[in-house]
């Protein structure tokens, strides 16, 4: 559990009965041992899981570097992690996103990009949304020449549960600017991807 979880708060006291509730229904016995502190952990997991409506992910773009000798090709950052939530079922999907931009006149910290996707995923949500939210961002704030978004991800509800498809995977994305307009911008970025999917 994290330090800040207070299980004397009366929002947690409640939400702690709705897991019990929950626990019960799949026909647990919410008194065995190994339950005991589990509605707790659950409310812990889920902070954490769905920390992302406690941010406005924009505000990581808000820094800028002006100083970069006047590059204006392609910024990638590709490969980074996402773990969310469906909204549907509450199930994870996992995979990755390669986010990729061309500046006007200021680039942004790398990891401001990841930290975007972060902010994105960590809430329930359904993949297309999420990718239109994070190119979303990028543009407005950044103004950039071009924006490019691509997800690849497993869904559990696919997956692992309804028509039980384990090898599955689901790519959306999203491109603004030179990467849509552009075909030579739209080559550069998938060979500089490498995307095997």
């Amino acid at each position: 559990m994290t330090d800040d979880f207070d299980i004397h708060d009366e929002k947690n006291i409640e939400a702690m009965g709705f897991v019990r509730g929950m626990l019960e229904y799949i026909g647990e016995d919410v008194n065995r041992e190994g339950l005991l502190e589990t509605p707790a952990r659950v409310l812990s997991a889920m902070a954490e899981h769905f920390s992302g409506y406690k941010e406005d992910p924009r505000e990581h773009l808000l820094k800028t570097f002006e100083e970069v000798e006047g590059y204006d090709e392609v910024v990638l950052v590709s490969d980074i992690d996402v773990h969310s939530h469906c909204e549907h079922h509450m199930v994870p999907f996992v995979g990755k996103a390669h986010v990729a931009y061309i500046p006007r006149d200021r680039v942004v910290g790398l990891s401001k990009l990841a930290r975007v996707v972060e902010g994105y995923a960590k809430r329930l949500q359904v993949q297309e949304k999420l990718t239109m939210q994070i190119a979303n961002a990028i543009e407005d704030v950044l103004d950039p020449k071009g924006v490019a978004v691509i997800i690849q991800c497993q869904h559990f509800c696919m997956c692992h549960r309804g028509i039980h498809k384990p090898d599955s995977w689901t790519t959306t994305s999203k491109l603004t600017g030179s990467f849509l307009k552009n075909p030579s911008s739209r080559l550069e970025l998938f060979q500089l991807i490498g995307m095997k999917k």
